[in-house]
């Protein structure tokens, strides 16, 4: 469930570095749907014409290399990988028909509540937000079925609370790896009607999955399993 709820279930790695991966944006084809390209100088100038795309990969993003990206109205999947070093996200709010997006190590920015305004978004993971203060930016974002606040390898990003995710009505998956809960609370997940999955840290003590597995015995959650607890038990020794 893992990889379904990331988008990667139907992607090869090794297809897309064969047939999508382009060291100029003037190489990829007019009419192509996919393509993966990350900054090197100026190789990006011109992928805003490619107006056909519908997946993006990018990697490097500055805020030029974003506006362009800004251009591409049909796309509707984009993933920003490390380092996103743009300051203004602005130019993504052009893109309606997006549904998923995934930035990772977004190095300026702490305020993401201009993404909440994509119409058709239903998947957004943000890797590694070390200017984002908090989660209250999340409140009442209902449309989203998929969130991903995670830290990087090195990196644990700190979660205060959960608190503002609490009733989300479309929320199907929290994703939430190299995390630290501050206040230990899983209970707002509780009111998440929908909750399907739920792929975290161990941010908790077992008693506060145990309170959730039984409010909600569907969900899955590997700190759901005995064996998880015996392996850290053992880790720690």
């Amino acid at each position: 469930m893992n990889d379904r709820f990331r988008g990667h279930a139907d992607r090869d790695f090794s297809v897309w570095g064969e047939c999508y991966a382009y060291t100029q944006a003037c190489d990829v084809p007019a009419d192509a749907q996919n393509a993966w390209i990350g900054r090197q100088k100026l190789n990006y100038r011109g992928i805003g014409g490619r107006q056909n795309l519908r997946h993006l990969i990018s990697g490097n993003v500055d805020q030029s290399f974003l506006n362009e990206i800004g251009s591409l109205i049909g796309l509707e999947r984009l993933e920003l990988e490390w380092p996103m070093v743009a300051k203004d996200l602005s130019p993504l709010l052009a893109l309606k028909g997006l549904t998923y997006l995934s930035i990772d190590s977004p190095r300026h920015i702490s305020d993401f509540r201009a993404l909440l305004e994509l119409p058709a978004l239903r998947t957004l993971i943000i890797t590694n937000p070390n200017k984002m203060a908090d989660l209250s930016w999340l409140a009442g974002a209902h449309h989203l079925e998929v969130i991903g606040i995670e830290g990087g390898m090195l990196t644990p990003y700190n979660i205060p609370t959960l608190a503002p995710l609490a009733g989300l009505r479309s929320l199907r998956a929290f994703l939430g790896v190299s995390t630290r809960l501050a206040d230990q609370s899983l209970e707002p997940l509780i009111n998440c009607p929908r909750l399907e999955y739920l792929g975290i840290a161990c941010v908790a003590p077992q008693s506060e999955f145990h309170r959730l597995k039984n409010a909600k015995p569907n969900l899955i959650c590997d700190w759901f399993r005995p064996e998880m607890w015996a392996a850290l038990r053992t880790a720690r020794v």
